[in-house]
């Protein structure tokens, strides 16, 4: 893919991401003075958390691929600096590394 058309996507994507990290932080705002009641709510709560937490983390990564867009070294694995499969970044354009570290990247975090 080529930077100019995975821009428009990135930043589409980025857009939709503080879309939803605002929809769902004005739905609680709690989320800031963290003293919500420990009853019925607390689950709900937990998971808005969680869903923010992987918006957010998804939100640095598509900001990370339009700065290696800007640097010049975007489609570049930033494991083993080989390229990145194209279809891999069809299907996801914020991807920062190539199948294999990014396999290895994640039995690391686990």
């Amino acid at each position: 893919m080529d930077a100019a058309t995975a821009r428009t996507r990135l930043e589409a994507m980025l857009a939709d991401l503080e879309r939803s990290i605002a929809i769902l932080t004005g739905e609680h705002p709690e989320r800031e003075n963290s003293a919500a009641d420990a009853g019925a709510g607390l689950t709900d709560s937990d998971r808005v958390e969680a869903a923010l937490e992987s918006l957010e983390r998804h939100r640095n990564a598509v900001q990370a691929a339009l700065q290696r867009i800007e640097q010049g070294s975007y489609g570049q694995c930033i494991g083993c600096g080989k390229d990145v499969p194209p279809g891999r970044l069809e299907a996801r354009p914020d991807a920062a590394r190539c199948v294999a570290c990014q396999a290895k990247h994640d039995r690391a975090y686990r």
